[in-house]
């Protein structure tokens, strides 16, 4: 039986990190994950490995960059032979289990997890036919139906969060027994949230409550001909151009009612194991797969590398291991954040790592810790809502400036510490052209875009043969969250100004 420190980890949804109080925002209530962060460390610049569910999530599990662990888009797998960190917990004497969301597709559905409940919404495979989502049908998705298709309803997500909590406040009730008895010696438990992520959907009082606060995005969209091209193409073809004013207020009124009505379900997961008498001896960690832009730049849902997509929030609490009430500033990365858990919980560290635990620098803000981090974003040319021609795009941020490479076309530079708001490219500017040489060199490093490009349009083929075989087989899925068509429902598309009158 193995003794030691729990973990708890709670993991987000698309969550936009300004989008909390613990961040700063003076909108947003989250009451419950800044109750969080007054007990712990809060992480201002934490990154995803990509702005996508799917690879962000599979790079977190592997602690490895997506170009490395071969998944770049939400149809690729994840090759069972690649150790995750929970294979790690497992190997440190751990059973760790897993209730909710993990967003693996293929034939593994544990990555390593001994037990997992509640499982995902969608089947293991691409192919497989998806429950019709009604009237919401298209809006998680880059679409524009996400905008005009919001407001005040319901969505299967926030119901199938609510079973996820339900099952995570049940299962930590079956621990706390199992520990009494010395069944077991301690637990590593992730429970997987689809909150806040689209739909713009949200229930009535959540809605309400923040109808009358909610105003129009501060960064807005560059004039034509003003933008860089990748984003102008991305643009056009999400059909983002002209957005409403109304349908811009009432997308943002519901996110901030769904971050609340998360944060709510966040507050039971954490009120149980306070009551169990658990926190004292467990590491809670919460954070994000990657963020939002909630109209900022006039964009939406994540797939850039502006920081309200890219960046994610990230909160570290272990009562006598990390102080509380503090904030770290340095540049740190999900991949980093798996093998910190690793190193907080003793269990062996996951070998071709290129995550590196910040465990140090967490207890100690004058640990040492080197300041670079990267992020990806890279699709195929034939995926339904990408655009045109194959996407090879990778973002490096150091203490200072964050370059986005886009292969083929300009990179963009920007000074995080005069511009936070990513208003300035400075790519252009020749006095500061060293800089960005010294980034794009950085960026390229072990990177090869030409090389990356023919993997995954060879892979095309395969994935085609395997959407084939799904579709004509129908394979079974494990782990499925069933979801109802009448667990979608659209109350009205009413803007928030006729809301709050």
């Amino acid at each position: 039986m193995t003794t030691g420190p729990n973990l708890l980890f709670i993991f987000s949804d698309q969550h936009a990190a300004r989008v909390a109080g613990c961040y700063g925002s003076t909108i947003a209530e989250t009451a419950n994950l800044d109750k969080l962060a007054a007990r712990g460390v809060v992480f201002d610049n934490a990154y995803c490995p990509s702005p996508l569910c799917t690879p962000s999530r599979m790079s977190m599990m592997t602690a490895r960059h997506p170009f490395r662990n071969k998944v770049w888009g939400n149809a690729d797998i994840l090759h069972s032979g690649l150790p995750t960190f929970a294979h790690a917990l497992g190997a440190a004497g751990l059973n760790p289990l897993l209730v909710g969301r993990l967003h693996s597709v293929g034939p593994d559905q544990l990555l390593g997890y001994a037990r997992r409940e509640i499982g995902d919404h969608h089947p293991n495979w691409a192919g497989v036919a998806r429950v019709d989502m009604g009237p919401l049908e298209g809006t998680a998705s880059p679409d524009r139906r996400s905008l005009t298709q919001s407001g005040i309803g319901l969505s299967a997500y926030e119901v199938k969060d609510g079973d996820v909590v339900a099952k995570a406040v049940e299962t930590l009730d079956e621990i706390a027994a199992d520990l009494e008895t010395g069944k077991v010696g301690r637990f590593a438990m992730t429970v997987g949230l689809m909150l806040p992520h689209a739909p713009f959907v949200a229930q009535q009082a959540d809605f309400d409550r923040f109808a009358d606060k909610i105003d129009l995005a501060t960064s807005r969209q560059p004039s034509e001909g003003a933008e860089h091209a990748w984003l102008a193409q991305w643009r056009q073809y999400r059909d983002i151009q002209d957005v409403s004013e109304a349908e811009e207020r009432r997308a943002r009124t519901a996110y901030h009612a769904l971050v609340f009505s998360m944060d709510r379900m966040i507050g039971q997961v954490l009120d149980r194991l306070d009551e169990l008498g658990l926190s004292e001896n467990t590491l809670v960690v919460y954070a994000s797969d990657h963020g939002e832009q909630i109209g900022e730049h006039g964009l939406w849902w994540k797939h850039t590398f502006y920081e309200d997509s890219v960046k994610v929030p990230m909160i570290m609490a272990w009562p006598g291991q990390l102080p509380e009430g503090e904030r770290r500033d340095q540049v740190v990365n999900l991949i980093d954040l798996s093998a910190t858990m690793l190193d907080a919980m003793d269990a062996p560290p996951l070998g071709n790592s290129d995550g590196v635990s910040f465990l140090g620098m967490a207890k100690d803000a004058t640990a040492p810790w080197r300041n670079l981090t990267f992020s990806e974003y890279c699709q195929g040319s034939k995926i339904d809502w990408g655009v045109p021609g194959t996407t090879l795009n990778r973002m490096v941020r150091d203490e200072r400036y964050k370059l986005n490479y886009y292969h083929r076309l300009p990179s963009q530079l920007f000074d995080l510490v005069a511009d936070p708001c990513e208003t300035n490219d400075l790519a252009s500017d020749p006095r500061y052209a060293a800089i960005r040489l010294q980034l794009e060199r950085e960026v390229l490093k072990g990177w090869d875009p030409v090389a990356i490009e023919a993997e995954i349009e060879q892979n095309i083929a395969d994935k085609t043969l395997l959407k084939n075989w799904a579709d004509k087989v129908g394979p079974p899925s494990n782990h499925v969250w069933t979801m109802r068509p009448h667990h979608n429902r659209l109350d009205s598309k009413a803007t928030a100004q006729e809301v709050s009158t």
